[in-house]
C-alpha cells in the first residue's frame, strides 16, 4: 500500500483546502496536489406522484445556469444525513419523513478527496427556504422519468444530478 511520507498545506479555505502530498509506492516517490473537502450531501426529493424537485442556479465555474438536484457541502462535524436534511430545507423549503442513502461516490479522486452521499427524500412536507446570500435558486418540480430522460439526452450537465437521478430511478423501480 502506498504511504504518504510528507504533506505541505498550500491553501486553507472556507470550503476546501489544498495540499501537496509526497507518496512512496514501492521504489517510486512522487507528489500529488490534493484538494481536501469535507464532503457533500446530494438529495433527490421524490413526491408520491413520482416527481422530483430540482433547482436551477448559476454556477460560475461552469459559466452556466444548471439544473440540479439540491446538494451542499457538509458543515464541520455534520453527518451526511444531517447535511441532507439541512440542505433540503435550506434550498427548496421541504423536510422529509424519510432520508435513505442510495449511493456514495468520489467526485474526482485523481486530485479531490470529496465524497458525495446521495439520499432519496420521501414523505415531503413544505416549510420555508432558508437560502444563503449567494444561493439564487429557481425551484422546479419535474416527473422523475422526464428528469432521467433529460439526463440521457445530455440536457443535464451536472454529474451529481445525473447520478442522483439514475440511482433514484433504480431504487424506485426495484420497489414497484
Amino acid at each position: 500500500m502506498p504511504e504518504t511520507i510528507a504533506t505541505k498545506k498550500i491553501y486553507d479555505g472556507r470550503i476546501f483546502d489544498v495540499r501537496i502530498d509526497t507518496i512512496r509506492e514501492g521504489e517510486a516517490e512522487y507528489e500529488r496536489e490534493i484538494i481536501s473537502h469535507r464532503g457533500s450531501s446530494v438529495i433527490v426529493p421524490l413526491f408520491d406522484d413520482g416527481s422530483v424537485v430540482m433547482v436551477r442556479q448559476y454556477r460560475h465555474a461552469a459559466k452556466e445556469i444548471l439544473l440540479e438536484v439540491p446538494a451542499g457541502s457538509l458543515d464541520e462535524g455534520e453527518t451526511p444525513m444531517e447535511g441532507a436534511a439541512r440542505e433540503l430545507e435550506e434550498e427548496i423549503g421541504y423536510t422529509a419523513d424519510k432520508l435513505e442513502q442510495i449511493a456514495e461516490f468520489y467526485v474526482s479522486p485523481g486530485f479531490l478527496d470529496e465524497k458525495m452521499f446521495v439520499f432519496l427524500a420521501t414523505g415531503l412536507t413544505k416549510t420555508e427556504q432558508r437560502l444563503e446570500i449567494d444561493e439564487i435558486i429557481e425551484v422546479e418540480q419535474i416527473p422523475l422519468t422526464d428528469a432521467v430522460d433529460m439526463a440521457n439526452r445530455g440536457e443535464i450537465h451536472d454529474a451529481k444530478t445525473m447520478l442522483g437521478l439514475l440511482f433514484a430511478a433504480r431504487t424506485t423501480a426495484k420497489r414497484s
